[in-house]
């Protein structure tokens, strides 16, 4: 199994190694794609959890147990190729490599699968070639 997923940690968890007894204990592979802590210490992390089917529900199960909120991950950045000017401003801001221009032919392509839905170049596209979708 593989899924990206949004993970909210309460303030008394966010300094446990969760992905550290994910990846000992349950043999898992854990990508984080996107975390941050606010002032308040609560956790917010974009993941990539994969793993075999048992070993995945038994992690989501431990992480549940100790207050961990588990969402999937609904929101996905679609690309319109149509509108995309293929100016590159959205292949500068994307942290994560999912848009890349392509040379020669000064081409932008989007590698959906690396998208960790930041938001970011739906900011920065002129063209407004970049959408969220719930």
């Amino acid at each position: 199994m593989k899924q990206k997923m949004v993970l909210y940690f309460p303030s008394t968890t966010t300094e446990q190694p969760f992905t550290y007894y994910l990846i000992k204990d349950y043999n898992l592979m854990i990508n984080i794609l996107k975390a941050n802590i606010n002032p308040r210490k609560e956790g917010r992390a974009v993941v990539e959890i994969s793993g075999d089917k048992k070993d995945y529900l038994a992690g989501l199960e431990y992480l549940q147990s100790r207050g961990v909120k588990i969402f999937p991950l609904e929101q996905e950045i679609v690309w319109q190729e149509d509108r995309c000017t293929h100016c590159g401003a959205c292949v500068v801001i994307c942290p994560a490599g999912a848009l890349v221009l392509e040379r020669p032919e000064m081409e932008v392509k989007f590698l959906g699968e690396k998208c960790i839905v930041c938001e970011h170049c739906i900011k920065a596209c002129p063209s407004r070639a970049m959408e969220a979708r719930y």
